[in-house]
């Protein structure tokens, strides 16, 4: 019986090209990737950036072809927070070749970890729930 001892890497929970599965998202991505990608900043900046600001960066990117190297940066700060594989090859190759496949990726990625980059940036998913002040004996 030989058992293999090594720590498993973790995986992406989605593949690259499985953008269809949150039809929103896609379109969403598919016509203004500029939303997608300041959601998914504000997220990965924990807040200390806004969705707003990132997608004016980005969109601006966007004039001169270079929004690519912006979302790869925040790609690697993903695969880094989260220990990903560069998968299925480097991070700026993905963003260069496939930008809305790997921005729905990478906002599902956020979603399967508890995080929604829909809904901004609101504390990690392990906070407990803020109750309203009517709430409060």
């Amino acid at each position: 019986m030989n058992i293999d001892h090594r720590p498993r890497q973790p995986k992406w929970s989605t593949d690259l090209c499985q953008c269809g599965e949150d039809p929103s998202t896609c379109l969403i991505t598919c016509c203004l990737p500029c939303i997608t990608f300041g959601r998914i900043a504000e997220v990965l900046d924990e807040g200390q950036s806004s969705c707003v600001a990132e997608g004016c960066v980005y969109g601006l990117l966007m004039l001169i072809q270079c929004h690519w190297i912006l979302s790869c940066v925040y790609r690697e700060k993903l695969r880094s927070k989260f220990g990903l594989p560069e998968d299925p090859c480097s991070d700026c190759c993905v963003h260069c070749c496939c930008e809305p496949c790997a921005l729905c990726q990478e906002h599902a990625e956020l979603k399967h970890r508890g995080l929604n980059p829909s809904k901004g940036w609101i504390g990690p998913p392990t906070a407990p729930p803020q109750l309203p002040p009517s709430m409060y004996r």
